[in-house]
């Protein structure tokens, strides 16, 4: 499982909608209004690396209202939580 923390600036129209916008597309697990220099994290999760740059440049960056974003591959997790039981496929 690929997992990535994509930073989003939005521009200012598309603040109140570009949330629930980025949350709807398949891949990203959850979406988080920050403060800062960006106004948004979304967290993907994804089995190949294929999927992810296919999600970046197709799906997000071709949105409405993304002035830019910036993405961090993760290599480990440090988590209390076995998170990738909560995306294994059960069918």
């Amino acid at each position: 499982m690929i997992t990535a923390f994509v930073l989003i600036e939005s521009e200012r129209t598309a603040l109140a909608k570009l949330g629930e916008t980025l949350r709807s597309i398949a891949g990203i697990a959850e979406v988080y209004s920050v403060t800062g220099a960006w106004d948004f994290v979304a967290i993907v999760r994804v089995g190949r690396h294929e999927q992810l740059a296919d999600l970046l440049a197709s799906e997000v960056a071709a949105l409405e209202g993304v002035a830019r974003s910036q993405t961090m591959v993760a290599f480990d997790s440090f988590s209390d939580f076995d998170l990738e039981q909560l995306f294994v496929d059960k069918s």
